[in-house]
């Protein structure tokens, strides 16, 4: 069951007047879109401390070219330190992703916000996550797929996009600063090939594929540590985005191709049917046919997508302003 937060116009104006400290919870605060959300909620009076799980994530791991996971004991080192942070003089805890909600729970002082990013409810380990979402104040997740999932009520809140820096820009100019041929059309996969749940091979069963159905020079195009402030770059050389995850909670690769109308072909994960719901040209498939199929038609049609227009409500500061707003009911209700 979904809740949606409240629009208050005035959300900045009560930012001030109550300036909040928040403790932060994350596995992985190197990630571009939790540093994003908390220089936005800054605007909107919060003070963030984070206490983060000690070494690599996996998905950090593999961009450095190593494997593993962390260990048992690197959630127990993490465990204590939350727990000690908790004592602090904090107005509330924000747990981001499922595996940080053990300690967030245990501690008895704050009230608790859970955000779910994806995998932490859909994949191996959501039955961690479901076990612990009944005793926390108030749950955030990223699409109304994973609200569905849970047995009470949730806030909708993507992760929002920086609309000033994910822009529209001449195909022609971004190919040059890359070098990319003029003469080839260019499909982006926005991932490390490594990355398992992003599934490079049926990305490149699906490009093959069309390969076989178009008279033209197709290039499959990957990315490894590129700074995210160089993305809108690729995003605007290429002539479409390929997303093949296995699973997704609201893939910010998808809302920032929609900002810079580059169409986007992708599996039916997370909230992307919703999002590309109206977005021309661009296609959603659940089936490796579908996939090509749609890859297919976007790429004849040969043309820049009307994505911007649905993603205006994806801004980062519509995001703080809802996360914010979540952050004063759940205070409200805990006075």
């Amino acid at each position: 069951m979904t809740l949606s937060s409240r629009h208050r116009d005035d959300a900045r104006t009560d930012a001030a007047a109550r300036p909040l400290d928040v403790l932060n919870f994350v596995t992985n605060q190197e990630a571009q879109f939790y540093e994003r959300q908390l220089q936005t909620l800054a605007s909107f009076g919060v003070t963030p401390t984070t206490v983060a799980v000690p070494g690599k994530s996996h998905s950090a791991s593999v961009k450095a070219g190593t494997t593993g996971h962390r260990s048992l004991l690197d959630y127990a080192r993490f465990g204590t330190r939350a727990l000690r942070h908790s004592l602090g003089d904090y107005d509330l805890l924000h747990a981001n992703f499922g595996l940080t909600a053990p300690p967030a729970v245990v501690q008895p002082r704050l009230p608790v916000v859970l955000s779910l990013w994806g995998s932490d409810l859909l994949g191996e380990y959501g039955w961690v996550t479901r076990r612990l979402v009944p005793h926390v104040d108030a749950v955030i997740v990223m699409s109304d797929r994973m609200a569905a999932e849970l047995d009470r009520e949730c806030h909708v809140i993507p992760h929002g996009v920086d609309l000033d820096t994910f822009v529209p820009r001449p195909q022609a100019q971004a190919r040059a600063e890359l070098d990319w041929s003029d003469s080839e059309k260019h499909v982006l996969f926005p991932y490390p090939p490594k990355r398992e749940v992003k599934d490079f091979p049926r990305a490149e069963r699906v490009v093959d594929r069309a390969r076989d159905r178009l008279d033209e020079s197709i290039t499959l195009q990957t990315i490894s540590d590129v700074p995210h402030s160089e993305m809108p770059t690729y995003m605007n050389a290429a002539d479409v985005l390929l997303l093949t995850s296995k699973r997704e909670g609201s893939p910010n690769t998808v809302k920032e191709a929609m900002a810079c109308n580059t169409p986007v072909v992708a599996t039916a994960v997370g909230d992307v049917p919703e999002r590309l719901d109206g977005v021309t040209p661009s296609a959603v498939g659940r089936t490796d046919p579908e996939l090509v199929d749609g890859l297919v038609e976007v790429l004849r049609a040969d043309e820049r997508s009307n994505g911007r227009d649905h993603a205006r409500d994806l801004s980062l500061e519509r995001m703080g302003e809802r996360i914010r707003t979540v952050y004063d009911d759940v205070l409200d209700e805990a006075r």
